[in-house]
């Protein structure tokens, strides 16, 4: 569950040199590259009306194959998250209100149990990306971009941005050359030993819903560069109605809502086709 909490996170570490190739323009600034990919994502202001987002969907784990587990994950602005994951009958959730965090899970008695966040955990949540992705908000959080060179993802040529945070945090993000589309993204984290290490996750399969480019396959990598989970979002809701309520400390089932109801906006009914 820690690999997709609060944003999609990423629990497989991998060291992500950036790789050189041929044939991307490179001639094109960073504050160009970020313009086009805000301009192909849907434009600024069309993400920045999007108060709060939610999506559903199943996981998958390449250390359980076949196995598929039903999620939940809702947004808040300014950066409150909630995602929950059914398994076998039981719930796990991991709740972030903006200040606070907790993950509740079934104990080995079968009762849940709820436990804050640690503080690496919290600082992974508080430095979390926003609704809109990770280049939007780096450039509203005063991020300092710079290229950091060129590279490929899935064998299409990218450039790699280099975000260098006030708060002293160091991401990557690789922009596909062509469609100006987040493809992967490197951040700095802490690894279950809490040393620095980079925790990698690759975005695919994007498709348009009511003008936003949605990636509908979000995936993390190992060390030797393989897919290792994967979140398959199947629908997804717009500016769903979420009170603060969503957000506070997880309790028992029954003091929440069964589901959300979430919008069946699917690529099956009407989405356009992915366009990476």
């Amino acid at each position: 569950m820690k690999c997709f909490a609060g944003c999609v996170l990423a629990a497989c570490i991998v060291a992500a040199p950036v790789a050189q190739s041929q044939g991307v323009a490179p001639n094109l600034t960073a504050a160009a590259i970020v313009e086009k990919n805000v301009a192909a994502r849907g434009g600024v202001d069309a993400w920045r009306n999007m108060q709060t987002m939610a999506w559903a969907g199943h996981s998958e784990s390449a250390n359980a194959p076949g196995r598929r587990l039903q999620f939940l994950l809702e947004q808040k602005r300014p950066d409150q998250t909630r995602f929950e994951i059914l398994a076998a009958g039981q719930r796990s959730v991991r709740v972030f209100d903006g200040t606070h965090g907790w993950k509740m899970r079934s104990s080995i008695s079968g009762k849940p149990e709820t436990q804050a966040y640690s503080d690496d955990e919290l600082r992974f949540a508080r430095g979390a990306q926003a609704i809109e992705g990770p280049l939007m908000d780096y450039v509203a959080k005063g991020g300092a971009i710079t290229l950091g060179g060129f590279g490929s993802v899935d064998g299409r040529k990218a450039y790699v941005l280099e975000v260098a945070l006030p708060s002293g945090g160091h991401h990557r993000v690789w922009v596909d050359a062509e469609t100006f589309l987040e493809a992967r993204h490197d951040r700095e984290v802490r690894n279950v030993n809490s040393q620095p290490a980079m925790a990698t996750v690759f975005y695919r399969d994007y498709r348009a819903f009511e003008g936003l480019q949605i990636p509908l396959t979000i995936e993390t990598g190992n060390a030797a560069g393989e897919r290792v989970n994967k979140l398959v979002i199947e629908r997804v809701a717009l500016n769903p109605k979420l009170d603060d309520e969503t957000f506070a400390r997880p309790g028992p089932p029954a003091s929440r809502r069964s589901s959300i109801v979430v919008d069946t906006r699917v690529s099956s009914a009407g989405a356009s086709p992915p366009t990476r």
